[in-house]
């Protein structure tokens, strides 16, 4: 059974208004020694919130590196560039919501809009552009994805 699928829907969080939103519980191991989340730990929350999003926008990765592979051979994402701004920590047992959606799309790349929020409040605000790139160069966004990306927002 795939994660997004029956008893289990809502693992990849869901889209509403153009918006995914991911609820995640903040673990121990997310903490540093203080008790509060550790900085890079919102980074892995954002990681799992923009492959999430892409999985329920109905991109299938494997596919669509299957495909474009075809087109352009060593085809992948990048972060090329992240803007992000730590407003107020999350603690242990906290559940947060990671919040993405599409900001501008250009040719090879696409800026990803995300925050961590607790309660409606943000605590970590970011843009986060990611390049597609072939070997070393840009690559233009596959159709399937841009599609998708413009349907959500």
């Amino acid at each position: 059974m795939r994660a997004s699928d029956g008893e289990w829907g809502h693992l990849s969080g869901r889209i509403v208004d153009g918006v995914h939103r991911l609820p995640i519980r903040v673990y121990y191991e997310d903490t540093d020694f203080t008790g509060l989340v550790y900085h890079a730990s919102y980074l892995r929350f954002m990681e799992r919130g923009r492959s999430d999003f892409i999985r329920i926008l109905g991109i299938d990765q494997g596919e669509l590196f299957e495909q474009t592979a075809k087109e352009a051979p060593g085809f992948h994402f990048v972060v090329r560039s992240m803007k992000i701004d730590f407003l107020k920590p999350a603690r242990v047992d906290d559940v947060v919501e990671v919040v993405t959606y599409p900001g501008e799309v250009g040719g090879a790349s696409i800026v990803l809009k995300q925050s961590v929020v607790r309660g409606g409040e943000p605590l970590v605000t970011a843009d986060v552009r990611i390049a597609f790139v072939a070997g070393e160069k840009p690559q233009r966004i596959p159709a399937a994805l841009r599609k998708a990306l413009r349907a959500a927002d």
